[in-house]
């Protein structure tokens, strides 16, 4: 006859290091949404607040420049503006992943709709760097003049809103490497 023996309220030193490590991955995975949060939010607003008008020959007569000007920064601010509040929607799924560090499932959508945001944050940002590359150099084959000579505060406003959507991008990725890990972990 074979006595088994069960020991209740013990855990393996390696399971209770394993539920920390998992337990620093989903802390880790809040502070990056927050500050692809930061880095979108502001992103959206200093592009959507870009304007700068130039006087030309007279007072009444003047050039003006708004980021709805051209359609490719409009995008850039809807795309930015969708990813922050997606960010700010899956905020409380990520401090459901510090509670409860054995979430596979919800991890998994969440790994699925990042890439996807990345996706579209990183078609914005892309598009709109291709427009501000022509504000700044210009294009003589097709009678593109750099415009960044006039309206200086506009393209800066402009090149320093791509900076955080380009560093929101690089959280993403971030975020998403995360996540595979600590699924993988599992």
């Amino acid at each position: 006859m074979k006595e088994e023996v069960v020991v209740t309220g013990e855990t393996s030193k390696a399971a209770m290091q394993g539920g920390a490590i998992n337990k620093g991955y989903s802390i880790m995975d809040l502070i990056f949404r927050v500050v692809a949060i930061i880095g979108t939010l502001g992103s959206a607003i200093s592009m959507g607040t870009t304007n700068e008008t130039l006087p030309f020959f007279t007072q009444f007569i003047r050039f003006k420049a708004q980021y709805d000007d051209l359609p490719t920064f409009t995008f850039f601010v809807v795309a930015n503006s969708v990813v922050c509040a997606y960010l700010v929607l899956s905020i409380p799924v990520s401090i459901v992943h510090i509670i409860n560090s054995r979430a596979r499932y919800s991890r998994l959508i969440l790994i699925f709709f990042d890439a996807a945001m990345m996706a579209l944050l990183t078609a914005g940002a892309s598009a709109a760097a291709a427009i501000v590359y022509l504000a700044h150099k210009g294009n003589a084959r097709a009678n593109w003049f750099a415009i960044c000579q006039q309206f200086n505060s506009f393209c800066e406003r402009t090149s320093g809103s791509l900076i955080g959507s380009f560093a929101s991008m690089v959280v993403f990725i971030l975020l998403i490497l995360l996540s595979a890990s600590a699924l993988a972990r599992r």
